[in-house]
């Protein structure tokens, strides 16, 4: 079976500015808080919005948010982890002079200025691939893409991890984060947008990773859909992981999994290997099923998020009895932030959706009861009796 040893005949391009990455985090490293014993982490979500082709945010939406005021608002929030961007699903940097391109009108070198600010903090920060969907590599790539559609889209060629492995390279190294969500480590779930056809590069790496030709798409037995599927899948983790290790050793490589029961997913090296490992779906059940599929190095947290539909109330208590990291994402609003105050003076009661999810979660990161409310002078006071 062909493993893909020779997947990068082009790494000797990168050979001078790998070892210039690798200083540049190192350096960066050295000033970096340590890592939480409580993870308490939350993302503004640049990937959602307004004006995208798909659903995604357009490329430039929010390229003129501020660093400083969204380092503040995680501090005003109790987060000890901001999750921020390296790339979006748009397909453009948070960060200027990359092998990415930035987002159009970029007004502040955003990544690197968050790092530098969050260090000054004491909060990591961690910045963000997606794996499966990417507007411009789909756009730019119809042969290599099902489309570019707001769903994983993209089979896990030569070409795109070539690209992928470059991209995480260059944010690790110029940025001094501390770590990157990997999100959708998906196959593609949009071979229908193409009638149900594969793509004649998926057929070819059908190929490549099976040692066997690739059938007729109506009788391709589930079994080797499943085989292949973790084959690729497991290709594409490890092009991930090298890329994140090599280029900073201490680099933490956070992926993230709506459902860990994925028959491509479970059981694999990628929730053997990563650092961390958030369930997205926030549930009960399929947290305590990862506990079962993890590293003995890795970290578990759960999320809260308006898609999961999750009770607060009830999976920030159990997280922190199991001593499982606690995080959430929403939005952004109108100016690329949420105001907090009306979340954290009013009672949780009130609030829904995310909202609820936020209120609940900052008053965790303070470590005061969930039925606090917040006073003008910043102080938690618990419920009137």
């Amino acid at each position: 079976m062909k493993t893909g040893t020779q997947l990068f005949p082009i790494i000797g391009i990168f050979a001078a500015v790998f070892f210039q990455s690798l200083e540049t985090a190192v350096a960066a490293g050295a000033s970096a808080p340590a890592v939480p014993k409580e993870i308490k982490a939350y993302d503004i979500d640049f990937n959602w919005g307004p004006g995208g082709p798909n659903g995604f945010a357009k490329p430039g939406l929010w390229a003129d948010a501020d660093p400083a005021k969204h380092v503040a608002w995680y501090k005003e929030m109790g987060a000890n982890v901001i999750q921020t961007f390296c790339v979006s699903c748009n397909g453009y940097a948070w960060y200027k002079n990359g092998v990415v391109p930035e987002q159009p009108g970029l007004k502040h070198d955003f990544l690197l200025e968050t790092v530098r600010l969050a260090h000054q903090e004491g909060m990591l920060v961690l910045g963000y691939f997606c794996a499966g969907s990417n507007t411009k590599w789909g756009r730019e790539h119809p042969d290599l893409s099902y489309g570019f559609p707001s769903a994983p889209h993209i089979p896990y060629t030569d070409e795109y991890l070539a690209y992928l492995d470059s991209a995480i390279r260059d944010a690790v190294g110029k940025t001094g984060i501390d770590g990157f969500m990997i999100d959708w480590l998906r196959m593609p779930t949009t071979r229908a947008s193409n009638g149900g056809h594969w793509l004649v590069c998926e057929k070819k790496l059908y190929l490549q990773l099976m040692n066997e030709s690739f059938p007729v798409e109506d009788k391709l037995p589930d079994a080797k859909m499943t085989e292949y599927g973790r084959l690729a899948v497991d290709r594409c983790w490890q092009t991930i992981r090298r890329a994140a290790k090599e280029t900073n050793p201490n680099c933490i490589v956070w992926l993230t999994c709506c459902d860990v029961d994925d028959p491509h997913i479970a059981n694999s090296r990628a929730l053997r290997e990563t650092d961390w490992l958030l369930n997205e779906a926030g549930d009960l059940k399929r947290t305590a099923d990862a506990k079962k599929m993890i590293g003995p190095q890795t970290r578990l947290i759960t999320c809260l998020a308006n898609w999961n539909g999750q009770d607060p109330m009830q999976i920030v208590p159990a997280a922190q009895a199991e001593g499982i990291g606690i995080y959430g994402f929403t939005k952004p609003g109108a100016d690329s932030l949420i105001p907090l105050d009306a979340l954290l003076s009013r009672p949780v009661r009130e609030l829904k959706g995310d909202e609820k999810n936020i209120a609940v979660l900052a008053r965790a990161f303070h470590g005061v009861s969930l039925d606090s409310t917040r006073t003008p002078d910043g102080r938690f006071i618990g419920p009137e009796k």
